[in-house]
């Protein structure tokens, strides 16, 4: 089976309310935004899954004194379309909202590229193949997003002084690792400090690397799809509790992410299962990175001001914890995490 993209529109459904209540229904998390005309999805010899799905919701307005916040959330099929993708979407669409027609996104935007400009026959079986594509067919449902119930969410900020002390401590501690950087000391960071809740297991850190301008040749860096691989670590959680153990996720961070970037060929090789990635035992504890720093989502502005709060609603149910840029310090970090991720609260104390 093979991925192509197929752009259309469907039946708009409105979504109106008379009291606060309706307001609260709206901002919770829906786990199907999915266009809702089954019919128009349907092809001959293929099935369509949609990369983006988007709400559109009316002007609303309660009288004086309401304070009326705008939430957009969006569904993302993350085989079909990676972070990039999704961003460069949202800049062209937040570019567009702004002036009112398309002309200065196409003028000064960067057109997406649809084209699949590089083959590799392998690599598209093998992604294949984790994505459990042979088991789609016309009565495919996406997984409806649940977790254990009970969950809090919480947000804190690393800040920039914290990162560099970190930086500093790895720099002196670990001179010749070859890569250190804000990200891999503030994920070295989180899985340490996770790993504090668990007792001797084998513990994995993820989190993908955008491939785009490390392939031979590079694509450009506004193709439209999904252009990463997965950068896994994998450590036991006694190690990582020990007084060294920030230290020791540095290091295997650090080189793990340095093999990938000097190496092109890694990027390009046959994936095989992914139980290949933990021969041994499949770990007991597994964490993933939900986003970027690299992405600036809150520098965009659909023409009513800059976001007040972006979140990864993927981390309410993954077992991810998220990363991105600050809203107002582009030299800090946002950590996105919920509480049954760390149950007894001492990840979120260790945070603070």
């Amino acid at each position: 089976m093979k991925f192509f993209l197929h752009l259309f529109d469907n039946n708009p459904n409105s979504f109106t309310g008379e009291a606060f209540c309706s307001i609260i229904q709206l901002l919770r998390r829906h786990d199907q935004v999915m266009p809702l005309n089954a019919d128009s999805m349907k092809a001959a010899a293929c099935l369509v899954l949609p990369i983006f799905g988007v709400p559109r919701f009316p002007d609303m307005s309660y009288g004086p004194g309401w304070a009326i916040a705008t939430c957009i959330p969006i569904s993302k099929f993350p085989t079909l379309g990676d972070a990039s993708t999704r961003f460069c979407f949202l800049k062209a669409w937040t570019a567009i909202a702004q002036t009112g027609s398309d002309d200065w996104f196409l003028a000064n935007g960067t057109l997406p590229v649809y084209d699949r400009l590089v083959k590799y026959p392998k690599l598209d079986e093998s992604y294949a193949k984790n994505a459990k594509i042979e088991s789609f067919n016309e009565e495919y449902k996406l997984p409806r997003l649940s977790g254990p119930t009970g969950k809090v969410r919480a947000t804190f900020i690393l800040t920039r002084t914290v990162i560099n002390g970190l930086k500093k401590l790895v720099a002196t501690e670990l001179p010749t690792l070859a890569y250190v950087s804000s990200f891999t000391v503030t994920c070295a960071y989180i899985w340490s400090c996770a790993a504090q809740l668990h007792d001797d297991e084998p513990a994995a850190f993820g989190f993908t690397v955008d491939c785009r301008s490390r392939l031979d040749p590079p694509i450009p860096s506004a193709y439209f799809g999904n252009c990463v691989m997965l950068c896994a670590n994998v450590a036991r959680t006694s190690i990582l509790k020990e007084k060294e153990g920030f230290l020791t996720a540095a290091r295997l961070i650090g080189e793990n992410l340095h093999n990938m970037l000097t190496d092109k060929d890694e990027f390009v090789k046959d994936l095989g299962p992914i139980e290949n990635l933990f021969p041994d035992r499949w770990p007991t504890m597994m964490m993933g990175v939900a986003g970027t720093p690299k992405l600036k989502f809150y520098d965009l502005d659909f023409g009513f001001g800059r976001p007040i709060k972006h979140e990864t609603v993927s981390i309410d149910y993954s077992g991810s914890i998220s990363i991105s840029g600050c809203r107002d310090s582009n030299e800090d970090l946002e950590i996105g995490c919920v509480s049954f991720c760390c149950s007894d609260g001492w990840f979120c104390r260790s945070l603070q």
